[in-house]
C-alpha cells in the first residue's frame, strides 16, 4: 500500500484540478468563477492534510487575501512560438534539478504599458506549461518572490477560448514557499519579472 501522504497528496491536486475545471466551466461569468475558486482554495488551506500550511497556520487560518476582482486583468491571447533555446535549470532541493523550455510568449497591455511573458514547458514524464511572474507590488504588496498564473502539471490552468490562451491575473497565486520555508519552489526567470504592477491576484500571506 502506498504511504499515506501519497493518496492525501493525490487526493489534493485532484480537487485542485476539479477547481480549475469549474472556473474553465464559468467563463460566461468569470468574476463568478473566482469567488468559487477563492472559497474552494480557503477550504482546501484550512482542511486538507496536504495544506501548504504549517499546523500553527491553520490553527489561526483566515482566508487568503486577494485584490478585489478586476476585469481589465483578464485577456485571450495568442502565443508567439519562440525559436528552440536552451533550458533553464533549475535546482530544487527537494526535487533535484528541474528543467524549464521557453517555448512561446504572449503580449498584453497592462496599466498603459506593453508588457510580455514568456511560457514555458517542464521537461520531464508528461510535461506542462508554467507561466510564473514577478511584478512591482512584489516589492511590498504581493510575495516578493512571484506568483504563478499556469502550473498545468498541478491543474492550474484556466483554458483556452477561439485557440487564445485565457491569461487572468485575478487567478495569480503564491506558490507553496510563499507560506512555509519548508516548500521550495521555482521562482520566475528575469524575462517575466514585469516593470508595472499588477494589482490583481493573491496578496501577500501575512
Amino acid at each position: 500500500m502506498l504511504p499515506l501522504s501519497y493518496l492525501q497528496l493525490a487526493d489534493y491536486r485532484r480537487q485542485v484540478f476539479e477547481m480549475y475545471a469549474r472556473v474553465r466551466r464559468s467563463h460566461g461569468n468569470p468574476e463568478a468563477g473566482w469567488q468559487r475558486f477563492r472559497a474552494d482554495q480557503d477550504n482546501l488551506f484550512k482542511t486538507h492534510p496536504q495544506t501548504a500550511l504549517t499546523p500553527e497556520q491553520v490553527e489561526v487560518f483566515s482566508p487568503l487575501r486577494y485584490y478585489p476582482y478586476d476585469p481589465a486583468y483578464r485577456f485571450t491571447l495568442p502565443i508567439e512560438p519562440l525559436r528552440i533555446k536552451d533550458a533553464i535549470q533549475i535546482n530544487l532541493q527537494e526535487d533535484g534539478p528541474t528543467r524549464l523550455l521557453p517555448f512561446g510568449r504572449i503580449s498584453c497591455r497592462i496599466t498603459g504599458q506593453d508588457v510580455s511573458l514568456t511560457l514555458f514547458w517542464i521537461i520531464g514524464y508528461g510535461g506542462g506549461i508554467f507561466l510564473p511572474f514577478q511584478d512591482l507590488t512584489s516589492l511590498n504588496e504581493a510575495y516578493a518572490g512571484g506568483r504563478y498564473l499556469l502550473d498545468t502539471i498541478k491543474g492550474a490552468d484556466l483554458g483556452w477560448e477561439a485557440d487564445r490562451l485565457v491569461i487572468d491575473f485575478n487567478f495569480a497565486y503564491n506558490p507553496s514557499c510563499a507560506y512555509s520555508a519548508r516548500w521550495h519552489c521555482p521562482l520566475p526567470p528575469p524575462e517575466n519579472q514585469l516593470p508595472v504592477p499588477i494589482r490583481a491576484g493573491e496578496l501577500r500571506y501575512p
